[in-house]
């Protein structure tokens, strides 16, 4: 008989009970422990299937692990868990607590003692707030700034905790095989993720970037990155050719083989990896009961979210929180020129076929959106089936149509975009006007709402996705204020942001003043692989022969036609 998590606690809490004459009948215990043991059930139902293939379902600590599904899907919850906890509840609740109460209904198969020891872990004296995620009132927006930790971009609220769920994880699943982070990054990830796996034990992290692609802070905070287990790579290509080589080597069933052989295994710290995601949907939960709290919102009362879209992740953890319960009326995405998820909402084609375009947001200078697929997967009914086919035409043919009846279900939704032009007329507005200094990705955000203001007249309280903070794009922003401090070295630039929007230069950027470079490799798009074999000690994949691999720790099996005749 399987005994579920606290019913022998309950079994005594219950006889207790009965004995002080609180129960009624002497069998009304039983009745009771079933209406306990069925909820404990229902939390424990939470599994993970792929997008692409219907057949593999796996927990939520195995889909952590894995990072990429098989086929290169994404593990998607087979249920979206209810938020049953009452708002005055919550509005109470610290962030930990918060984290706790959105991500337990997740991660069913960690204990309250396991998911409690990687929030505690997470979200501590890192972030320089003890509100972790604060809301800043400005000029009639509410900007959810999630730029308050390490690395000083929204993605450390994920990637804080991202190292303890993986490690828990393994350790859960009796993995042996180090665990080697591959990640492509458009700027932000990459340093968060690199800060929170450097000198993990069993871990190795590799990070590719666009080289010339981000920001001179954003490059300056990876390469100096130390750590025996880090390795950071500049690509000669953009974001979406770096991330689909991260996406080609998670589904090489050849290269898997090898690298276990070698005592490794893959795992991903991108947005595709649910344990990026579900620690997102915290923040805006969070944000609402803290709105709840002060006030500023009636029970029960509906808020529309902006939020500055790339790579989809941050907007679907939205979506996500809607679907727990959360009262979010419009989902506002915003993107840059590279305006691919703009052109999808307004008409249901997605089409990559466009130039790329560099622009001051350059972690939304992104063209396949990997996160949009566990939407569409959604819209699609579920069916894996019909996703595989509409990402296998993207693949082939670089768009898919949607059908209507698709379409119909988007409806949550509003596309926007805001050009470069706007994006820096934005951040001298709202600092012209209340002294409020947002980064450019944030101004992409804020120039988005004040177009859907003007086209529909919406007043609903409104959240704004602040993703980073100013200082890690200076230049784009000090210019948008005003083009004389443009003859500035960046290091000044950073001093004259913080004189002129009275703030402290955070820490993230003080280290990096005079940090040496420890990292300057750099390859092709089509050398990849051979990088990260290199970085492990394995053998090259183009000269991958007997003769080549004597040396290779797992050399009886690194050529699969001629092992044989070692």
């Amino acid at each position: 008989m399987f005994v579920f998590p606290n019913m022998i606690c309950y079994y005594e809490s219950v006889v207790n009970r009965q004995s002080d004459g609180v129960l009624a009948h002497p069998d009304d215990w039983i009745f009771d422990l079933i209406i306990k043991i069925s909820g404990e059930r229902m939390r424990m139902e939470v599994l993970y299937t792929n997008t692409r293939d219907a057949s593999e379902t796996v927990t939520a600590s195995q889909a952590i692990l894995n990072g990429l599904a098989k086929d290169s899907g994404l593990y998607v919850p087979t249920v979206i868990p209810k938020l049953d906890i009452p708002m005055e509840d919550l509005a109470g609740m610290t962030y930990q607590e918060t984290a706790y109460a959105v991500m337990s209904r997740f991660l069913t198969d960690f204990t309250e003692e396991e998911l409690r020891t990687c929030i505690e872990r997470a979200y501590d004296s890192k972030f320089d707030t003890p509100k972790i995620a604060p809301l800043v009132s400005a000029d009639g927006a509410y900007y959810l700034e999630l730029f308050h930790g390490a690395t000083i971009a929204f993605k450390d609220m994920a990637l804080s905790i991202l190292p303890h769920l993986l490690i828990t994880s393994a350790r859960k699943n009796h993995v042996e095989n180090d665990i080697v982070i591959l990640t492509a990054t458009s700027g932000d990830t990459g340093k968060a993720a690199l800060a929170g796996f450097a000198d993990v034990e069993g871990t190795k992290i590799i990070v590719f970037y666009p080289k010339n692609g981000v920001s001179p802070i954003q490059e300056k905070q990876m390469v100096t990155q130390k750590g025996d287990n880090t390795l950071v790579v500049g690509i000669h290509g953009n974001f979406d050719q770096a991330q689909t080589g991260v996406k080609q080597m998670f589904s090489d069933e050849w290269l898997k083989t090898e690298l276990d052989a070698a005592g490794y295994q893959f795992s991903s710290a991108n947005s595709i990896n649910i344990g990026r995601l579900v620690p997102q949907i915290v923040y805006y939960v969070y944000a609402y009961a803290q709105m709840f709290a002060s006030g500023e919102i009636a029970p029960g009362e509906s808020i529309n979210v902006v939020v500055p879209t790339g790579n989809f992740g941050n907007i679907l953890a939205a979506f996500y929180a809607k679907n727990m319960g959360l009262p979010i009326d419009r989902l506002i995405c915003a993107s840059n020129e590279n305006k691919v998820l703009y052109d999808f909402f307004s008409t249901g084609l997605y089409d990559k076929n466009r130039e790329f375009i560099l622009t001051s947001s350059p972690s939304m200078d992104i063209l396949i959106s990997s996160n949009l697929e566990r939407l569409i997967y959604r819209i699609a009914g579920d069916d894996a089936e019909k996703n595989a086919y509409l990402m296998n035409r993207l693949a082939e043919t670089g768009q898919y149509m949607i059908t209507a009846g698709m379409r119909k279900q988007l409806e949550t939704f509003y596309g926007g975009f805001a050009d470069e032009k706007e994006t820096a007329a934005e951040i001298r507005r709202l600092y012209q006007d209340t002294g409020y200094v947002i980064d450019t990705h944030t101004a992409v955000a804020s120039a988005v709402y004040q177009k859907y203001l003007a086209e529909t007249g919406d007043s609903k309280k409104t959240v704004i996705a602040s993703t980073a903070s100013p200082f890690k794009f200076t230049r784009s922003v000090m210019n948008a204020i005003d083009e004389k401090h443009d003859a500035m070295s960046d290091f000044e630039l950073v001093d004259e942001l913080s004189a002129l929007a009275n703030v402290p230069v955070p820490q993230a950027i003080e280290e990096i003043r005079n940090a040496e470079v420890l990292h300057n490799t750099e390859c092709d798009v089509d050398g990849m692989e051979d990088v990260v074999r290199k970085f492990l000690g394995m053998c090259d994949s183009k000269d991958r022969t007997p003769e080549i691999c004597q040396d290779c720790v797992y050399h009886n099996d690194c050529h699969k036609e001629d092992a044989g005749k070692e």
